[in-house]
């Protein structure tokens, strides 16, 4: 019998054969992806299991490499090892610890049996899990104060990151013998170098695709992002031997609202105190920061492009047949401004012009928060095109709604608005009057005076004439506050190094926010990437743990999944699945569940738990904590 010769690789056409011919961990990658991503799965999640066995808060969890294990370790200084799948218990690690834990880690690439902890009574231990006793193969006690978090790198698998509360990030190397006490050289950051105030390292995170950079987050609201190669670890003994970081070392990172106001001290208000970086990561393709606020929200920073805070930045103005005056047209949001909208009338699709005809209604019954996503879904359609008056109408609705930097996301879609269109005479009028709440009264006076210059015909309009009497007033009151003399808190300020007040100047700006959440009574609140980096998971104060969609910020979905507090959200590195914990003593599974079954922890009422958290937001942090939870508000 005659055979058919065999087609050459490259010329077959069985799809099925092309993938299973790959390499195994690359059909691999592309299945776990897919589980993953798909949204069908993310949109049906419901509780799966939970997982008892701990007597205390459980303040972090972990999942191994291959997400066989899943570590969790707790304020009764046990460290569990768990079977996801079977829902069982594995190991019940006693560690020494004499604090609360507050960080575990699997050291990459090692079998999953090396684990690293860290712990209020300033100690890290290493642990192998193989051994017969629970005994630590290492530890280190260098940090005066609590050790808030670990780190570790796919790429230097003898090595790991602790950060204290004493203002310290310690490297430590499998491959060295380690003697504590100013023995060893591995201080690699000292904040107190720079830092007149007592500085506390609260989180820390390598970027998985370019190991070198090193993030953390600290007791004020700079992100620092640090290339390794510029910093030579240095002795604990003091400061002069300890690493001076180098220029160019370091980059800062913080929404422009808040490092604005930070640097004009006079203007902190008490708020400030309590604002700290509770957590950082990396997105798996090590583009992007995340980072979780203290009494504020989520940010997402761009690593490799980022961009600098925008306050006032008007377009190139070109002339018009009309002389420089804007068409009139429709106008909302309530301005005492008769202006117009657009240079040209956009004739949007249906399903587009369904989202505009809601966004106005939902703005005109203040609801701001569905005003403020029909807007963002208006302009994800057209792509952001020809969508001015998507962009100041949900400037609109930030403005009146007030939350925190809201005012200054506004601002930043008034200068979109203008970019679009640089003669909407609305969108100059709005960033005027948003840069006057921002208490930015000079940039608010060259805007207007910009105004009236380009649109003469709108000099005497009574909007106009009112706008110019309030910033006249506030420039006035601000000339008054000068002459009361020098602050204290301005003293202080004044006092850290020249490169500290040099990097916090040069801090760039958030790409997106995400909002909902509350973060006031714990420093260990988690965000993190879920589905492939398509949506944002983090916990929050009131017992949920929300989940946005990543490129618009709008919530996808809230689960209630403790009594208390939801500190802990880590997504399972290849399916989709979610384990969270937090004041509760159970941790608890989440993954796709039939959509027949009913949806028990889901919450539907989103508008109200979103206003709700906000509110305790911008209240003192301190004035509801129950005297039960004192020992986990430490955490």
């Amino acid at each position: 019998m005659n055979m058919k010769p065999k087609q050459p690789y490259g010329n077959t056409r069985n799809v099925t054969k092309i993938l299973t011919d790959r390499a195994y961990w690359d059909m691999e990658h592309v299945l776990r992806k897919r589980l993953r991503t798909a949204p069908q799965f993310v949109d049906n999640i419901e509780l799966e299991a939970e997982l008892r066995g701990h007597n205390g808060c459980v303040n972090c969890l972990q999942w191994s490499d291959n997400g066989h294990i899943l570590a969790s370790a707790s304020d009764d200084f046990h460290v569990m090892l768990w079977d996801p799948f079977r829902h069982k218990q594995l190991h019940d690690l006693v560690t020494p610890h004499e604090g609360n834990i507050f960080s575990v880690k699997f050291l990459p690439k090692r079998s999953n049996s090396l684990l690293v902890t860290g712990a209020g009574d300033c100690k890290t231990f290493v642990f192998d899990i193989n051994r017969q006793n629970d005994y630590p193969i290492r530890q280190c006690s260098c940090h005066a104060q609590r050790v808030k978090r670990l780190a570790t790198s796919p790429s230097n698998v003898h090595m790991f990151w602790s950060a204290g509360e004493d203002g310290l990030v310690l490297q430590h190397d499998l491959r060295q013998p380690h003697e504590c006490y100013g023995h060893d050289a591995n201080v690699l950051i000292d904040l107190r170098i720079d830092m007149v105030l007592a500085p506390e390292v609260k989180c820390i995170a390598i970027n998985p695709q370019r190991p070198e950079q090193l993030a953390i987050g600290s007791n004020d609201i700079y992100a620092r992002l640090y290339d390794r190669r510029m910093i030579s670890p240095g002795k604990l003994d003091r400061s002069v031997e300890a690493s001076i970081p180098k220029d160019g070392c370091v980059k800062y990172f913080c929404p422009g609202h808040l490092g604005s106001k930070y640097q004009a001290a006079h203007q902190l208000g008490d708020i400030y105190q309590y604002k700290a970086v509770t957590y950082l990561t990396f997105s798996p393709d090590g583009t992007e920061l995340l980072a979780n606020m203290g009494t504020d929200h989520i940010y997402l920073y761009d690593v490799n492009n980022p961009r600098h805070p925008l306050f006032l930045e008007l377009p190139k103005f070109p002339s018009t047949p009309e002389g420089g005056n804007a068409n009139d047209g429709e106008c909302n949001g309530g301005d005492k401004l008769s202006v117009g909208a657009e240079k040209t009338k956009h004739k949007f699709p249906p399903d587009v012009e369904q989202l505009k005809k809601e966004g106005n209604a939902s703005l005109e019954k203040d609801q701001f928060l569905q005003a403020i996503n029909k807007y963002t879904q208006a302009i994800q359609k057209v792509n952001g095109k020809d969508c001015a008056i998507f962009y100041l109408n949900r400037a609109t609705a930030l403005m009146k709604r007030g939350w925190y930097g809201d005012v200054y996301a506004a601002v930043r879609d008034c200068h979109t608005a203008l970019r679009l269109d640089p003669h909407y005479v609305k969108a100059h009028f709005r960033l005027a009057k948003a840069l006057l709440k921002l208490e930015k009264s000079k940039e608010a006076q060259i805007c207007l005076e910009e105004l009236v210059r380009r649109f003469p015909s709108y000099a005497k309009n009574p909007g106009i004439l009112m706008l110019e009497k309030d910033i006249g007033i506030d420039i006035e009151k601000a000339r008054h506050r000068a002459t009361l003399g020098r602050n204290p808190d301005l003293e202080s300020e004044s006092t850290n190094t020249e490169k500290e007040k040099y990097w916090r100047s040069m801090s760039m700006d958030y790409e997106q926010r995400y909002i909902g959440h509350c973060n006031t009574k714990t420093d260990i609140k988690e965000a993190n990437y879920f589905g492939d980096s398509n949506y944002i998971v983090a916990g929050s104060d009131d017992g949920n743990f929300f989940i946005w969609d990543r490129h618009s910020g709008i919530i996808h979905s809230i689960f209630q999944a403790d009594e208390l507090i939801v500190n802990c959200v880590q997504p399972h590195p290849f399916t989709c699945m979610l384990a969270t914990s937090g004041i509760d003593h159970e941790v608890r599974l989440w993954s796709p569940q039939s959509p027949e079954k009913p949806t028990l922890r889901r919450v539907l009422n989103v508008d109200n738990v979103v206003d709700e958290n906000q509110t305790h937001m911008q209240i003192d942090p301190f004035d509801s904590i129950a005297p039960d939870q004192a020992i986990c508000r430490a955490s």
